[in-house]
């Protein structure tokens, strides 16, 4: 668009529109986060509408046609779209690109029926629409650019006296929602869709394509906010997704997603779509969605621990493993431990470890899926964005990883460590434990037990460092189908193997590599084997305690559980299912056996 009165928007104008726009948001994210009380009192949608934006901005670059600018604004929005406030600012934007003609440019007189023609798409995408939010706001501004659209031929003009209608939307949402009214604030939604326009307003006043570009360029980060109330938390998991080809209607997934929980968005259409809602069971969720489409996203935040980092700390050091550590959820939430998911793939389908997929689901989709597993490691910036947030709180975080060996995860927590450590001047200790699943459940339970007992951190790392040189764990293999399906034994020796009926035990060697620690003709004989060499190894020792883990077995863990009771006098920290890392090699019917010897 060469000239404003012209009336002629093309693509560039509505990038760099987009982008001036989208910088209002990115540098007022903490005044969002502040006002931010509904629907949850969790001071993040500023940081959700900057994530939102920040995937337009980073993701899509300038085109002529305005057709395919608003169609990659869309895109790139509904795949980066966070938080209740994000989905629903990008099917807003989904809606502008599906009522958009296939036209190079369009007029102010298309643009403002456009908006108009997009604002069902907002109200149908959420499951109990609320006025005087965002969803009011946006609906008042198409009302006025549509009675304005011919009457009035100057678009600076009109777009610049919109602002006093969104001012005034704004300014009554704080009457319209009780939450609001008891507070005084505005709708934080609401107010960032204000930011956005008056941002869009300023670029056409000012026409300064080359200042925007330099802004551009310029980082402007996620901002986390450090405040929360002390307010029930019902629904504890803020949880999103992207689904490809669902087989069901919009309609149908939305009556799905408000049966497990509440502040239900479903944006996008049915080739792709994103989802958020805030539930309890984000796996339930998860299994029962698996048949309706390909899950190809999945983000979950657990809204009760950051609640307690901010308002409920039991102490004053933070702990963090991955899901590959195997100890019981009332441990896990009792110590307030914080607990990073790795990535599983059975084909196209992701899934979190231990999040959006628990071990028993696990193990049933390990014997009838055609794909066997894939894990992939937690990269850098999660670590970053976690560790940021809890320096924010605590006066140092340690951090304990599976074996370096089978992952990177321990390498990139370790980056993000250096990152923190200088950024914020405290100390991040990261471990690398040279083991896993109940040997890493049991350094982490020592760990957290011992920042209860207010040890000092130097002393807790030396234990620590000790404790890790006598941990063990070994696991008998019941059937080496799937170490075969997976590429540890090859086909001809699994056959012979498998043929003769041998049970290998695996376990761990003193630099974090697995270890094949014997073969026998059965399982029990297996276990016969590794009772023997515990008692053995634990000679002139004491056991601090074990954990009991099984595929799928209960029965045979409940027989471990006895016996190792007699050898050691003592009950188990747990008997639980067996971490999936390993439980994809070792196969159904594995029983493992962690231990943790004194010094």
């Amino acid at each position: 668009m060469s000239k404003i009165d012209t009336f002629e928007i093309n693509g560039k104008f509505l990038y760099y529109a987009f982008v001036a726009g989208g910088n209002q948001i990115l540098q007022n994210q903490v005044e969002l986060n502040a006002i931010n009380v509904f629907p949850v009192n969790d001071n993040d949608t500023g940081t959700n509408l900057a994530s939102t934006v920040r995937s337009v901005i980073d993701n899509i670059k300038p085109h002529k046609s305005y057709k395919t600018t608003v169609n990659n604004i869309a895109d790139a929005a509904l795949t980066g779209a966070r938080g209740n406030s994000g989905v629903i600012f990008a099917q807003f934007l989904h809606g502008l690109s599906r009522e958009t003609q296939n036209k190079a440019s369009i007029t102010f007189f298309e643009f403002a029926e456009s908006v108009k023609k997009s604002i069902p798409y907002i109200y149908e995408a959420i499951a109990i629409p609320i006025e005087g939010t965002m969803l009011t706001v946006i609906k008042d501004w198409a009302e006025f650019l549509t009675c304005k659209k011919g009457i009035i031929s100057d678009f600076k003009k009109i777009m610049i006296d919109s602002l006093v209608v969104l001012e005034k939307s704004l300014a009554e949402t704080t009457l319209k929602l009780k939450a609001l009214n008891k507070t005084g604030f505005v709708d934080a939604g609401a107010k960032g869709f204000v930011l956005f326009v008056k941002g869009i307003i300023d670029f056409i006043s000012d026409w300064n394509i080359r200042t925007l570009k330099v802004e551009l360029t310029e980082t402007i980060s996620l901002v986390h906010s450090e405040k929360m109330t002390d307010e029930e938390i019902t629904h504890r998991f803020c949880t999103e997704a992207i689904l490809k080809n669902i087989n069901i209607t919009k309609k149908e997934l939305q009556e799905i997603l408000t049966d497990r929980g509440d502040s239900v968005v479903v944006a996008g259409s049915e080739s792709i779509c994103r989802i958020h809602l805030h539930t309890n069971q984000p796996a339930e969720l998860f299994h029962h969605l698996k048949d309706m489409g390909t899950i190809t996203y999945q983000k979950v935040d657990d809204m009760l621990r950051q609640h307690e980092v901010l308002t409920k700390r039991k102490w004053n050091i933070a702990l963090v493993t991955d899901s590959t550590c195997d100890l019981s959820q009332d441990l896990i939430d009792y110590y307030q431990i914080h607990v990073v998911p790795l990535n599983l793939n059975f084909g196209d389908y992701y899934y979190l470890d231990k999040v959006t997929i628990q071990p028993n689901r696990f193990y049933d989709l390990l014997e009838s899926s055609s794909e066997f597993p894939k894990t992939s490691q937690i990269n850098e910036q999660t670590f970053t964005n976690l560790y940021s947030h809890l320096a924010s709180h605590y006066d140092a975080i340690i951090a304990l990883h599976l074996t370096s060996e089978f992952s990177g995860t321990y390498s990139n927590s370790l980056k993000a460590s250096e990152r923190i450590k200088k950024e914020f001047n405290k100390p991040v200790h990261v471990i690398n434990s040279k083991n896993l699943s109940g040997a890493l459940g049991l350094l982490v339970l020592k760990t957290a037990q011992n920042i209860e007992a207010g040890e000092s951190l130097e002393s807790i790392i030396e234990s620590l460092e000790r404790d890790v040189r006598t941990t063990k764990i070994f696991v008998s293999v019941r059937d080496l189908k799937h170490m075969i399906r997976g590429g540890r034994v090859s086909k001809p020796k699994g056959f012979i193997a498998r043929l003769i009926g041998l049970n290998p035990i695996v376990s761990m060697d003193k630099n974090g590599k697995s270890l094949l620690f014997g073969k026998t003709f059965s399982q029990q004989a297996s276990l016969r084997k590794i009772y023997s060499h515990i008692k053995r190894i634990g000679h002139g020792k004491s056991v601090w305690n074990y954990i009991i883990l099984h595929a799928h077995n209960p029965e045979g863990g409940q027989n471990a559980e006895d016996k190792m009771f007699e050898i050691t006098g003592k009950k188990p920290v747990s008997v639980m299912d067996i971490s999936p890392v390993i439980g994809m090699h070792a196969g159904n019917g594995a029983i493992a056996i962690a231990v943790l010897f004194n010094h």
